[in-house]
């Protein structure tokens, strides 16, 4: 198995191994991670989306039928779709985002790749992220699958998380460091 333990040990990681399983047995590793992808997409542009996720006071019933509509509208492979009732029936949909974040690391680790978590203070274009994906290749060896964030309060710049190294070009941190410098 080319899970690792880290990623087995949590809840949310046993959810993710197990649809990774689906999907590499029946080849649809990628249809799966681009419908989670938009999924993860729509969590984070919907306040609504996220309340449904979110919500404890839905049954599982209801819970299951948004989740299902959600699916049909989005146009989501028949696996994920499936998978969210699962997560829906066991009440773990609040694990979406944890689930979504253990798939892609299973994913990159079955391509040999690893993931750059990268934050920026507006959204990168394909073409930045290809040629920073580039940037990243040449300096870990291995190809880099980028997952890019915007947060405005860095002001510009980059933060690039690979594992546990982390480079930090932003301007906030280097208007922290100019003004402790100041103070002596």
């Amino acid at each position: 198995m080319e899970t690792t333990g880290g990623i087995q040990a949590s809840l949310s990681g046993r959810y993710a191994v197990a649809l990774f399983d689906l999907a590499r047995d029946g080849k649809t590793l990628d249809t799966v991670a681009e419908s989670l992808a938009a999924i993860k997409a729509a969590m984070a542009e919907s306040a609504d989306f996220k309340g449904l996720i979110n919500s404890p006071v839905l049954s599982r019933d209801a819970a299951g039928k948004a989740i299902a509509a959600v699916a049909a509208s989005m146009g989501t492979d028949p696996l994920t779709a499936k998978f969210l009732g699962v997560l829906a029936e066991n009440r773990r949909l609040s694990q979406l985002p944890a689930i979504i974040r253990a798939y892609e690391a299973l994913l990159s680790n079955h391509k040999g790749e690893v993931r750059a978590e990268v934050t920026s203070a507006h959204a990168l274009t394909k073409t930045q992220i290809t040629a920073l994906s580039k940037s990243l290749k040449a300096r870990v060896g291995r190809d880099v699958a980028v997952d890019a964030k915007v947060d405005p309060a860095i002001l510009g710049g980059l933060v690039v998380r690979i594992g546990s190294q982390m480079i930090d070009s932003s301007i906030r941190t280097r208007l922290n460091s100019l003004a402790h410098a100041m103070k002596g």
